[in-house]
C-alpha cells in the first residue's frame, strides 16, 4: 500500500465539478414493451435502440472470467481510448507530467501528445526494465505506464520492480498487460485491492481473437473506474461489439486450445530463428510475437515483403536498431516464414 497516494489531489479540477451526461439509457435500465425515450426509430431491425452505455452483461461476463466485480471494470474502443480516458480525467494539459518507459507501446506516447501533455522518458534499462530510481526521482509526475509483457520487447517487467514502484510512486501507474494471457506470469488482478493507484488494461484483441471488434478492458478500484465513468462518451462500445464479444467470449476451450497453439508455435519459431547466421538475437517473450535483432533489418524486411509476408519493423526505435518483430502465425503461416527465411539464408 502506498501511503502517499492521495486520489483526489490528482483529479482535474473540471472533472472534479463535471456533471456527466445523462443519456436516456442511463436513466432507465430496467424492461419495458415501449421505449418513448430515446428519439430511436422503433422499427426493430437488430440495431435500432442504443446500446447499454454501461455494458453491463458483457461487464458480468467479464467478471466471471477475470474475477474482478464489474463495477471495478471499465469498457472502450480499444484499450486506446481508455489510455486517453485516464489523461483526460487527471492530467492539465501544458501542466502535467507523465512517465513512458521506451522502448514501448507507441500510443502512450502518442496520447500523451494530443493532449498536450509534458513527457517524461526514462529508457529501460538493458534487460528492458524499468529505471525505478529514475522513475521515482520524478514523482511529481501524475501518470507512469509500463507494458508487461511489453511490446516490442516481449519481457515481462519485474515483479519486485512493479510492487517497489506501486509502493512508492505517488501518482497512477498504467499497467498494460494486452499480453498477459501469453506469459508464464500471473496478471496483477489478484493485487488490484492492494494498490489503489493501479490501473490495469486488458484487452480482447489478442489472446481472444477479437482484434476487429475494438474491446478493451480497464480494471481499477471503484474510484478510480467512477472517475472514468464520468467521462466517457455514452454509447461508447456499440450492441454489436457487445453481442459479439459475449458471443466469443463463451468459447472458453477454443480459446485455451488455441493459446497453447500458439505458444507451442512461439518456442518452435525461437528455435527457428536462432538456427540462421543472419539472426544476431532472439529475444525472450512472453508474448505472442518475438523480437529479433538482424545484420541487416531493412534487407530482410524488404525481402519477406515481396514473398508476400509482413512483419515488423522496429529498426529506427531507439536502442532497436536491426531489430523486427514477428508475429506468431498459425503452423500453416509459421512454416512458410521459415521456407523464406532460409532462402534469404542461402542467397
Amino acid at each position: 500500500m502506498n501511503s502517499n497516494f492521495k486520489l483526489e489531489n490528482l483529479i482535474r479540477t473540471n472533472v472534479k465539478t463535471l456533471s456527466p451526461y445523462s443519456s436516456a439509457r442511463d436513466e432507465f435500465s430496467g424492461t419495458s414493451s415501449v421505449f418513448l425515450d430515446a428519439n430511436e426509430n422503433p422499427f426493430d431491425n437488430g440495431v435500432n435502440r442504443y446500446p447499454d452505455p454501461q455494458q453491463w452483461k458483457l461487464k458480468e461476463r467479464l467478471s466471471e472470467i477475470k474475477k474482478v466485480p464489474a463495477k471495478q471494470m471499465i469498457l472502450g474502443n480499444g484499450s486506446d481510448e481508455i489510455i486517453d480516458l485516464i489523461m483526460r480525467a487527471f492530467c492539465e494539459p501544458k501542466q502535467d507530467r507523465v512517465i513512458i518507459c521506451n522502448p514501448t507501446y507507441g500510443m502512450y506516447q502518442v496520447a500523451a501528445q494530443i493532449n498536450d501533455l509534458k513527457i517524461c522518458e526514462r529508457d529501460l534499462d538493458s534487460n528492458f526494465q524499468p529505471d525505478v530510481n529514475g522513475i521515482l526521482n520524478n514523482n511529481n509526475s501524475k501518470l507512469l505506464f509500463l507494458c508487461s509483457p511489453n511490446n516490442p520487447t516481449g519481457n515481462l517487467i519485474d515483479k519486485d520492480i512493479l510492487i517497489k514502484l506501486l509502493s512508492e510512486f505517488n501518482g497512477i501507474i498504467v499497467l498494460d498487460e494486452a499480453y498477459i494471457d501469453f506469459s508464464s506470469d500471473a496478471s496483477m488482478v489478484k493485487d488490484l485491492d492492494k494498490y489503489p493507484n493501479l490501473v490495469i488494461l486488458q484487452t480482447l484483441s489478442k489472446a481472444w481473437g477479437m482484434a476487429g471488434i475494438r474491446l478493451g478492458i480497464g480494471l481499477s478500484s471503484v474510484e478510480i473506474i467512477e472517475i472514468l465513468n464520468k467521462i466517457k462518451q455514452p454509447y461508447n462500445v456499440n450492441t454489436l461489439t457487445q453481442n459479439k464479444a459475449l458471443e466469443l467470449l463463451s468459447y472458453e476451450e477454443t480459446y485455451q486450445e488455441r493459446i497453447n497453439t500458439l505458444l507451442e508455435e512461439r518456442n518452435a519459431m525461437m528455435n527457428e530463428l536462432r538456427s540462421h547466421s543472419f539472426v544476431e538475437k532472439v529475444f525472450p517473450s512472453q508474448a505472442n510475437f518475438i523480437l529479433i535483432r538482424v545484420k541487416d533489418a531493412n534487407a530482410l524486411y524488404q525481402f519477406l515483403i515481396e514473398k508476400g509476408i509482413v512483419i515488423r519493423n522496429r529498426t529506427t526505435i531507439s536502442r532497436l536498431k536491426n531489430c523486427l518483430r514477428i508475429s506468431i502465425g498459425t503452423p500453416i503461416e509459421n512454416q512458410e516464414l521459415y521456407k523464406f527465411l532460409r532462402e534469404f539464408q542461402d542467397q
